[in-house]
C-alpha cells in the first residue's frame, strides 16, 4: 500500500481513503486505485476512480459493466457510484499486488514455474469470458491483482474506455502499449483474440519483467506460447481455451492441435514466491493497523 498524495482526496463517496494500490510511477493504469474504509468504519474496500485525463462517462459504463458480471477470475465490482463527472466503483478488499509490485517485492521476473501457471489461471477466465461472449478488453500486467487465492482480472474495458472504435488508441494515457493488440491500437474493435494478446504480454512480463522482450530473453518451455499471443495478425494467435490446454499439459502441447478445454467455474491458487506472500501480508497488516483520517467521520452524501 501506497501512501497518499498530496493531492489525492481523503474521501470518495462513502469511502475514507487509507492509501493508493498502485505506485505513483504507474504510468499505464487505467484507473486510480486505492485501499478505503467504508462508512461503518468496519468493512476495507478497493476504490477505483477514472484518470484524470480520461472520459468518466465512458469510464463509468465499463465500470457498470463489470459491476453486473459474475465471472471466476475477474475482480468483482460491488458498487457503482459518484456524480457524471466524478464516478467510483469499489470491490471487497482482499489483500492483492499488481503484477508490477509482485516482481518488485520478489525482486525480478517470477520463476518459469509461477509464470506457467499464472499463465493457466488467466487463461481460464478468458476461456470462461470468451465462451459467455465477454471480451475483457483491459488485460495488461498492471490489470493482474494476485491474491493468495489466485489472480483477478481488473481494469475491464479499459481500451473502450479509452477511446471509441474508429479511433486510434496506440499511445493513449493509461493503456499500456505494450499490452495493447495493434488492431485494437488502430482503433478496431476489443475481440477474444485481443484479450489473448495481452495475456502473451502479461506472460512476457512476469518472465521478463518488460512487454516486449527478444525471444532469447523468454523461458524455453514458454517461448512458443508467447510468440504465438503476440502475433500481430490476430488469426495466427491461439485461442483462449487452447492456451489453457497448453499451460496445464505437463509437457506442454501444441497451441495449435490442442482440444478444447474444460470451462471451470472456481480459480486455483497458484504457487506465488515467498517474498510475493510475505508482501500480501505485510499489505493487510498496514490496512489493519491504519488509521482513519479525521475527515473520515463527516456526514456523506452522494452527488
Amino acid at each position: 500500500m501506497e501512501r497518499l498524495r498530496h493531492d489525492d482526496p481523503p474521501r470518495i463517496g462513502p469511502f475514507a481513503l487509507l492509501g493508493r494500490l498502485d505506485a505513483d510511477s504507474q504510468q499505464a493504469v487505467p484507473a486510480r486505485r486505492f485501499i478505503a474504509r467504508g462508512a461503518d468504519g468496519d468493512r476495507t474496500f478497493l476504490v477505483s476512480l477514472p484518470r484524470v485525463d480520461a472520459d468518466p462517462s465512458r469510464w463509468s459504463i465499463e465500470a457498470e459493466g463489470a459491476r453486473r458480471l459474475a465471472l471466476p477470475g475477474l475482480q468483482p465490482v460491488e458498487e457503482v457510484g459518484g456524480a457524471a463527472g466524478a464516478p467510483w466503483s469499489s470491490s471487497p478488499y482482499v489483500p492483492v499486488l499488481p503484477l508490477p509490485a509482485a516482481l518488485l517485492a520478489h525482486g525480478g521476473p517470477l520463476p518459469e514455474r509461477v509464470v506457467r501457471a499464472l499463465g493457466a489461471a488467466i487463461a481460464r477466465t478468458l476461456t470462461t469470458a470468451h465462451t459467455h461472449g465477454v471480451t475483457h478488453a483491459g488485460l495488461s500486467p498492471d490489470a493482474v491483482l494476485l491474491t493468495t487465492e489466485g489472480p483477478r482480472l481488473s481494469c475491464f474495458g479499459a481500451v473502450r474506455a479509452a477511446a471509441p472504435d474508429g479511433e486510434r488508441r496506440g499511445g493513449l494515457p493509461g493503456l499500456d502499449s505494450g499490452a495493447l493488440a495493434p488492431e485494437q491500437a488502430d482503433g478496431g474493435r476489443p475481440r477474444p483474440l485481443g484479450d489473448v494478446y495481452g495475456l502473451g504480454a502479461v506472460l512476457a512480463y512476469a518472465a521478463t519483467g518488460h512487454t516486449v522482450p527478444e525471444r532469447g530473453e523468454l523461458p524455453p518451455g514458454l517461448a512458443e506460447l508467447i510468440v504465438a499471443c503476440l502475433s500481430r495478425d490476430p488469426a495466427r494467435r491461439p485461442q483462449a481455451q487452447q492456451l489453457l490446454t497448453h499451460l496445464e499439459s505437463p509437457t506442454g502441447g501444441s497451441t495449435a492441435q490442442s482440444a478444447p478445454a474444460t470451462v471451470l467455474d472456481t480459480a486455483a491458487p497458484i504457487p506465488l514466491p515467498a517474498a510475493v506472500v510475505t508482501a500480501l501480508a505485510r499489505q493487510s497488516a498496514h490496512v489493519l493497523a491504519a488509521e482513519l483520517p479525521p475527515t473520515a467521520f463527516l456526514p456523506w452524501t452522494d452527488g
